[in-house]
């Protein structure tokens, strides 16, 4: 009876993410004409901070409760499916033009910051301690990056590169129904993938898999799906430069925040069963966009299928560990 019923609000949880996801599309791309401000200055704030909510709050549950690899699974597993899985889909759907700014500046800051969460893991590799661990000191680092970030996109929105393009678009909805969709749609991303993410751990937990298998799995999919579902919908819709600064703006998010508070709240943890293949794949994933992006400012259906693939081998691999 109880796998029933958390199978009935999986499908709920469903629902609810999807409408949330198509009023938040369409509220935050309405703000953006309404201010005559760049839709990628829009994804990378509000959409990205919004869908990184579900993260941050499994996060601070999980560090409550002790479970340092629901934590960083959670933050690693979450920025590679945003950029492999959710472009690749984005990308097979409609194939994403992204700014030149973008490829120049936000995503140099991305790769930036993924090394540098790799780096402070790597205690035993680089500084000869007994056990690799991320400190206090180390996630104040990474919050001292987001406010760098932040403060790149105060600078951004100063400067209004977009504001002649904008000029004559005609605002979707009015200032007001823009906000209220916008908000009603973040509060629904948060609640759908709340349901999902709990009613996935308790079926998944019936079966008896590692911490760091349900981080990387159904903790790290069910968070993602915000961004999944505003990926499709955002694509659907062609509003492609939502797109990949949701996906660069959450990821960013995920490290500082996600991971960067709590760490700073709740002090040191101690990652016990991540691998390195964890680690580059974080890595790698930044990397690969950044090159499929440079190229031409373009992510056809190919360079997504491509994505897929990878992310399908990585999955399999890491499947194929746990029963193995």
């Amino acid at each position: 009876m109880e796998i029933i019923l958390q199978i009935a609000l999986l499908i709920i949880g469903f629902a609810i993410l999807i409408k949330g996801a198509d009023w938040l599309v369409n509220g935050a791309s309405s703000i953006a004409t309404n201010f005559k401000v760049s839709k990628t200055l829009i994804g990378l704030t509000i959409v990205a901070f919004g869908t990184s909510a579900p993260e941050l709050a499994v996060s601070i549950s999980s560090l409550a409760s002790g479970s340092t690899d629901m934590l960083l699974g959670n933050v690693i597993g979450s920025n590679i499916i945003n950029i492999l899985l959710l472009i690749g889909v984005g990308a097979l759907i409609c194939p994403i033009t992204v700014n030149k700014n973008t490829v120049k500046k936000e995503l140099p800051i991305l790769l930036l910051i993924s090394t540098a969460l790799v780096v402070l893991s790597l205690d035993m590799s680089l500084a000869n301690a007994a056990t690799n661990s991320i400190t206090r000191s180390d996630a104040i680092i990474c919050l001292l990056f987001f406010a760098i970030f932040l403060y790149y996109l105060i600078v951004m929105a100063k400067r209004n590169h977009e504001i002649k393009s904008q000029k004559s678009e005609k605002p979707q909805y009015k200032l007001g129904k823009s906000f209220f969709l916008t908000v009603v749609g973040l509060v629904g991303l948060v609640l759908g993938s709340q349901l999902v993410v709990n009613s996935a751990s308790f079926l998944a937990s019936t079966i008896g898999v590692s911490d760091r298998i349900i981080a990387l799995t159904v903790i790290a999919i069910g968070t993602s799906l915000p961004e999944l579902v505003t990926t499709i919908i955002a694509a659907r819709h062609k509003e492609t430069d939502l797109i990949v600064g949701n996906i660069i703006g959450s990821n960013i998010f995920n490290i500082c925040i996600v991971m960067g508070l709590p760490v700073a709240i709740f002090g040191t943890i101690t990652p016990e069963s991540f691998q390195a293949i964890d680690l580059i794949m974080l890595v790698s994933s930044a990397v690969l966009l950044f090159i499929l992006t440079r190229r031409d400012h373009k992510i056809s259906r190919v360079d997504g299928a491509l994505m897929l693939t990878i992310f399908a081998i990585y999955y399999g691999c890491i499947i194929y560990g746990a029963l193995a």
